[in-house]
């Protein structure tokens, strides 16, 4: 995926994040949904091409999204496509892509939100090493003359009774859309974004007014430089704050405000 669509990936990414944490074991049905967004987009090059045109208005795909998935979609599939849709593509492939990475995702998070996301690792590395040693099963998962029906009921069948519900959903969908590739990468795959969600900080920042992408950079800087690894910032403004910075950081809170900087002076004179 190219700069400009991996930034536009990112942008809603980032700010869906909050809503998959929010969303506990729904994530898992957030993600099954947005499989079916995939599905469509594959299915029909116009709805690719319209919904990544970037001569077209970002509110205008907005609508089209909204059209096509209201009530037939959850709200929060609806708003996290309609995002996407706003968003600027180098091709229409890479929209697509683009859902199908924040599917598997939401799936990851459900495992994450239950503590689970630990074993589905796990069970993924199983899976892969499996297949690597089994031509025959690799070849009936990746059948092209069986339907996509039948390989993932294969694959459900295999490793339904033994694996995380996760886990089976998400080997599912790979015999299920291989979209190119075969199942062994598929699961690579989706092993990089489960280290990725692992291993990647998140800092819930609350500003008294939205920071420019400059201050974004400099303060994602710092607190990488801090924790010695990648954090993504979660960003809400709260006039209330009345200026400088709340961020926590798991249970690490620096809090940086005026209001905060005020109620320690009340705090000293009281005491």
């Amino acid at each position: 995926m190219r700069r400009t669509s991996q930034s536009s990936l990112d942008a809603v990414a980032a700010t869906f994040e909050p809503v998959l944490r929010a969303a506990g074991a729904e994530a898992a049905t957030l993600g099954e949904q947005l499989f079916t967004v995939v599905d469509a987009l594959d299915a029909s090059s116009s709805l690719r091409r319209a919904l990544s045109d970037p001569a077209r208005d970002g509110e205008a795909k907005a609508a089209l999204v909204a059209q096509l998935l209201g009530g037939r979609a959850d709200e929060r599939v609806v708003d996290v496509v309609s995002g996407l849709a706003r968003g600027r593509w180098s091709s229409e492939d890479d929209l697509a892509d683009a859902v199908e990475r924040v599917a598997a995702d939401s799936v990851l998070a459900g495992a994450q939100n239950a503590g689970e996301l630990e074993r589905v690792e796990e069970e993924l590395f199983r899976v892969v090493r499996l297949l690597a040693g089994e031509r025959e099963l690799r070849r009936g998962l990746a059948d092209r003359q069986a339907s996509p029906e039948a390989r993932a009921q294969l694959a459900r069948s295999v490793f339904g009774a033994s694996l995380h519900p996760a886990t089976v959903q998400l080997v599912e969908r790979a015999a299920y859309a291989p979209r190119g590739r075969s199942i062994v990468a598929s699961l690579t795959e989706l092993l990089r974004l489960v280290a990725a969600r692992r291993h990647k900080l998140v800092a819930a920042v609350t500003a008294a007014q939205p920071l420019s992408k400059a201050q974004q950079a400099r303060l994602a800087n710092l607190l990488e430089a801090a924790y010695g690894r990648s954090v993504q910032l979660n960003i809400s403004v709260d006039p209330g704050v009345v200026g400088g910075l709340r961020i926590e950081i798991g249970s690490d809170v620096v809090n940086a405000t005026v209001l905060a900087r005020l109620e320690d002076v009340r705090r000293r004179l009281a005491g």
